[in-house]
């Protein structure tokens, strides 16, 4: 990805220089924000197959702690998210996935997963 992100230039690493810190789980967060908006859709977790899978497909691949298995995101829905560009922060430990994402990202049918507030007490 040429360009910036948060106002800084994005410097390209190769794979083997990022290395990825996966949590004991071997499962590293993954914060998914469409491309064009910034809009966060929804944060999901990803292991190495996933995160390999996502690079080589350039659609999103998760890992179900629930069902312990791979998901491609939209393949049931028809709404793949296509991937634009994989950001990772400087721990190395959790990435952003720019995707374009054509529907809804939540399965509830809303397009973000961040569509309820907590509504805080006015002192």
């Amino acid at each position: 990805m040429a360009g910036s992100y948060a106002g800084e230039e994005v410097r390209s690493f190769s794979l083997e220089d990022v290395a990825l810190k996966f949590d004991a789980s071997g499962l590293i967060p993954a914060v998914v924000q469409q491309f064009d908006t910034g809009e966060v859709l929804m944060v999901a977790w990803m292991n190495a197959e996933s995160f390999r899978l996502t690079l080589e497909t350039g659609t999103t691949w998760f890992w179900s702690r629930s069902r312990q298995e791979l998901w491609n995101k939209g393949a049931t829905s028809g709404n793949m998210q296509q991937v634009k560009c994989v950001l990772v922060d400087c721990d190395a430990d959790t990435l952003v996935v720019e995707v374009d994402s054509p529907g809804p990202a939540c399965h509830t049918g809303h397009r973000s997963c961040f569509y309820r507030e907590v509504a805080q007490k006015v002192i």
